[in-house]
């Protein structure tokens, strides 16, 4: 679990969004990027301006499936009689 406070609010809207829509989000800080569902929003009502504490469970990254093509198949008629 990947856990950040917060002062912004539109971040704090954002992830509630993603969090009510079962949609993943990201948080991007200076050197990285995290993606994941959003577990939890809880305010900080200690602090001043209000914050809010996040906590992210991220996804591990989608493996890549390389897919080919089916061969063609092709019928003639001749084949059937």
């Amino acid at each position: 679990m990947f856990t950040f406070e917060t002062s912004d609010q539109k971040v704090v809207r954002r992830f509630r969004i993603a969090q009510f829509n079962g949609r993943t989000a990201t948080f991007r800080s200076a050197d990285a990027a995290i993606t994941g569902h959003v577990r939890s929003i809880v305010e900080n009502k200690s602090s001043i301006p209000a914050a809010w504490v996040i906590t992210i469970i991220p996804e591990g990254p989608k493996p890549g499936i390389a897919l080919r093509p089916a061969p063609r198949v092709r019928a003639f008629a001749e084949d059937y009689f």
